[in-house]
């Protein structure tokens, strides 16, 4: 189980498996992602953020159409006014961390639902 001696850092995702993040540019195939794993847990994840509206449009286009596939029944509509915001972006990233999850760590706790106020 990943993370499960030691924290472990996946890094390198696959760029088109992170819909969001930035290429790496060494590696255009890998995006600028990671996630953190401890005690078998997913704690967190993030990413520095694409900018680049051309890409952006590109890269939704590709995930409308597999969508598309998937379900066409569906309304898969590109999200015009977060394109035309890209440019606007300064170069960024952000972290999503499991406050749940660390809770979880810190009190031995083996199922979420044990720490949840409202479960």
């Amino acid at each position: 189980m990943i993370g499960r001696e030691r924290p472990t850092f996946l890094t390198h995702w696959p760029a088109e498996q992170a819909a969001l993040a930035r290429r790496d540019p060494e590696d255009g195939r890998a995006a600028l992602r990671f996630e953190l794993y401890v005690s078998g847990l997913e704690l967190a994840n993030a990413f520095e953020e694409l900018t680049d509206p051309v890409e952006q449009r590109e890269r939704f286009a590709t995930d409308r159409k597999r969508r598309m596939e998937l379900s066409p029944d569906q309304d898969w509509a590109v999200d015009e006014a977060f394109l035309a915001a890209l440019p606007d972006l300064p170069p960024c990233s952000g972290i999503a961390l499991g406050f749940d999850r660390l809770v979880m760590l810190a009190t031995g706790a083996p199922r979420i639902s044990d720490i949840l106020w409202l479960a």
